[in-house]
């Protein structure tokens, strides 16, 4: 590899790794052998590297029997990357007088130190899950996606939501893929959840009262492993962190139809408001689903899904998805 090519260290890939990378994309896929055998390391270790490049979005496992990784088109990977690590130094550049303070009140004494643990296992990860709902006073900040260590519904929450805390959860595409997810988010919801949905959550979260956090370090399900901390400046990351997907995220649950003021003018006719079935494939729709697992949470087949999908998309004057749901969002639909 030429020296001017090793420019990914700058996004915490070391050579080796950068390597792989290349010839994933150079070969249109790579595999733990094949990559094993160019660079001259174990299976373990070529696994290893490629599971960290499918972490960072790079490359992407394929359902195949060989499992090998193809490269995710850089134009768009990259751009992710370089554009979430200009947010971090962002962040943490704002937040350097503050780690300033605690790094000073940390000398004076060392007892006020807030305290930061690692959890393993599910066990001990549902039991801080639990507690975090507990000690909610005002409010609860959540990303919901798998892996679950415990089953999918929360019998808790409606417990919390009974206190008057105000519960935020945001639930990635794949949060709906079991059976009955919906329709258990749309009880929540109308308990008092204020919920929405995004294609993709990078892991998982819950903050309480702002003050403590617990943040996923695994997310590939056969370990768990989560950060609890209550280290301010963390917390207030994390706590931005959950805003920025909060604002782009697809609002789950009833709407109002309001509609937008230039349909108000005299001499227009106004636009209807959503049935709660067309809010439903509207709001899925834009989390990123695909028809089948749409159609198994509003319990109809793929074709009526289709079909009715193309019958609204004809009315809000959409050719595509994209469009659909800008014009859903124009209308006050969404």
């Amino acid at each position: 590899m030429a020296k001017d090519e090793t420019v990914l260290d700058l996004l915490g890939i070391d050579e080796a790794s950068e390597r792989i990378y290349h010839l994933a994309l150079r070969q249109g896929a790579a595999s733990v052998p094949v990559v094993a055998e160019q660079l001259g390391i174990s299976h373990a270790e070529a696994e290893d590297r490629l599971d960290r490049l499918r972490g960072m979005g790079l490359v992407a496992r394929r359902a195949t029997e060989d499992g090998d990784y193809a490269p995710v088109d850089p134009r768009f990977a990259l751009r992710i990357l370089t554009d979430r690590h200009s947010d971090g130094l962002a962040r943490i550049r704002d937040h350097i007088g503050v780690l300033a303070d605690q790094f000073d009140a940390g000398r004076s004494s060392q007892a006020d130190a807030p305290q930061t643990q690692v959890l393993s296992g599910a066990d001990a990860l549902a039991a801080w899950y639990v507690r975090l709902q507990h000690q909610a006073g005002r409010e609860f900040l959540a990303f919901d996606r798998p892996p679950y260590v415990s089953a999918s519904s929360n019998p808790l929450e409606p417990v919390v939501l009974d206190r008057g805390v105000s519960w935020r959860a945001i639930y990635s595409a794949a949060s709906f893929e079991h059976e009955g997810s919906w329709e258990e988010v749309q009880r929540l919801v109308a308990r008092g959840e204020q919920a929405r949905a995004t294609p993709e959550l990078p892991l998982k979260l819950a903050i309480a009262d702002r003050s403590v956090a617990m943040v996923s370090l695994t997310l590939e399900g056969e370990r768990f492993d989560a950060l609890v901390t209550e280290s301010p400046p963390l917390v207030e990351a994390l706590c931005q962190l959950f805003e920025f997907y909060w604002r782009s995220a697809i609002p789950v649950g009833e709407t109002t139809g309001t509609l937008s003021r230039d349909l108000k003018t005299p001499g227009r006719r106004p636009e209807r408001a959503p049935t709660p079935e067309e809010h439903a494939m509207l709001t899925l729709i834009g989390a990123g689903l695909k028809d089948e697992v749409i159609a198994r949470q509003l319990g109809m087949s793929a074709r009526t899904l289709r079909r009715r999908s193309q019958d609204l998309m004809a009315e809000l004057g959409a050719a595509n998805r994209f469009q659909a749901g800008a014009e859903a969002a124009r209308r006050g639909w969404l």
